[in-house]
């Protein structure tokens, strides 16, 4: 297990504030961000940046997102303990740790063969338990549908029906969905007799979403 010290507390102290003079209110979340030591998913040359506000890359061309993006999709994503979760795009595994934090049942798919490997190993090394699929996140994950809520890490040119439908009544969808290079983050509520109630935010800056749905 790697170290989490004084010093390491008191720099996720203070990325903690941060994001709160950024907008974040929600106290759940804003605590699983500050039980969730972000320097694990670092080289120990790099621990200066994993409480500086902004992305980082991971290999593979991936990147760990900034914190105030996980904790903004977080916020929008509504986790309740106990909740059912599809994760589409698990890169570093930081955000499944999020999740996990708030008491999610997380299922969590990548893409790249080397990250999917990675994350599987690593997190139950630090203690964080999730099923871990290698696959195409763009068609979901019909075996364990629906799900109370489906995130997706990384920008999708438009919305996948396949979530939509593996979404439960009242499940909620966070995407960010755009050009390849910017996106505007979408959240989707799925209401009685399958009525979806869309609201847009502000725009975001992720990897492109690959798959037979995404960007090819």
């Amino acid at each position: 297990m790697p170290e989490d010290n004084y010093r390491h507390k008191g720099m996720r102290r203070s990325l903690i504030q941060m994001l709160e003079r950024k907008g974040i209110k929600d106290l759940r979340v804003l605590r699983a961000m500050y039980r969730m030591p972000r320097h694990f998913f670092f080289d120990n040359a790099f621990v200066e940046h994993a409480y500086q506000d902004k992305a980082f890359p991971i290999g593979e061309g991936q990147t760990i997102s900034q914190p105030y993006t996980v904790a903004f999709q977080t916020e929008l994503l509504n986790v309740k303990p106990g909740d059912k979760i599809l994760e589409i795009g698990t890169g570093s595994g930081y955000q499944c740790c999020i999740l996990l934090e708030l008491g999610a049942k997380v299922y969590t798919i990548e893409y790249n063969k080397k990250l999917f490997e990675k994350a599987r190993d690593f997190l139950p090394s630090i203690g964080y338990m999730a099923s871990f699929i290698h696959g195409d996140g763009t068609k979901g994950l019909p075996t364990y549908a629906p799900y109370d809520g489906i995130i997706v890490t990384a920008g999708a040119p438009s919305i996948p029906g396949a979530l939509i439908e593996q979404l439960k009544e009242g499940g909620r969808l966070v995407i960010p969905v755009g050009h390849s290079e910017r996106q505007k983050m979408v959240r989707i509520i799925k209401g009685p007799n399958n009525q979806l109630f869309k609201t847009e935010y502000d725009y975001f800056s992720f990897v492109p979403l690959l798959g037979e749905y995404g960007w090819k």
